[in-house]
């Protein structure tokens, strides 16, 4: 069919023509597939017509800003990034490419109620990059007089003393609700953007004794 354009419908008796054309994506060098034998030699110069190489997005981070923009425009509640958070963003490598980027936009709409999306707000894979770079942030106070022992303390990120501390318990519960609104009802989906699974979370509403 790919080379005669030709096909004959199951049941059918006579041949019928089709004039098409196909678009195929990988993320393979399939030129080194044919010769490691995984692809089809026939198969790839049937389709190795025009080539184009798209860049992985760590490679085009101008895109990020638009994209971002894009995927909040179709899953934000008028949600937008602080400066920090742009950066953070920006920084990070995108294993996943434009399809981790849509993923994590939809998961922290669904999640955070907003408008501003902090870095912390920032999914785990940032974060974990974010904190990587940093280090492990230590300081240290003296507990003792000259030649004593002293203690580590963690750094506390200014902008925490400025707004009231929610229990974690209030943070998941409103987590959970934030995200079935978001799914309208959709326990699986919510699940998935909460990163738990369907059991979980069933526990968790019989836990906060919220009916959905």
């Amino acid at each position: 069919m790919l080379q005669e354009k030709e096909f004959r419908p199951v049941g059918a008796l006579q041949t019928r023509k089709s004039d098409f054309r196909i678009i195929a994506a990988t993320n393979r060098d399939l030129a080194k597939e044919v010769e490691k034998g995984t692809f089809r030699r026939d198969l790839y110069y049937r389709l190795n017509v025009v080539t184009v190489r798209l860049a992985p997005l760590r490679e085009r981070k101008e895109d990020i800003p638009l994209l971002m923009q894009h995927f909040l425009g179709k899953y934000g509640s008028g949600h937008t990034f602080t400066q920090e958070a742009m950066d953070s963003m920006l920084s990070y490598e995108w294993p996943g490419n434009v399809r981790e980027l849509e993923n994590m936009i939809q998961q922290m709409a669904a999640i955070h109620t907003g408008p501003l999306l902090h870095s912390n707000d920032l999914p785990s894979p940032i974060q974990n990059q974010i904190f990587a770079r940093r280090g492990p942030g230590i300081a240290l106070s003296a507990t003792a007089a000259a030649g004593g022992s002293f203690d580590a303390m963690p750094v506390v990120d200014p902008r925490f003393l400025e707004m009231p501390i929610l229990p974690l318990i209030e943070m998941e519960r409103r987590a959970i609700l934030n995200a079935l609104e978001f799914t309208k009802g959709d326990r699986l989906m919510a699940a998935g953007l909460l990163g738990i699974g369907r059991t979980t979370l069933y526990r968790k509403l019989k836990e906060y004794q919220v009916a959905v």
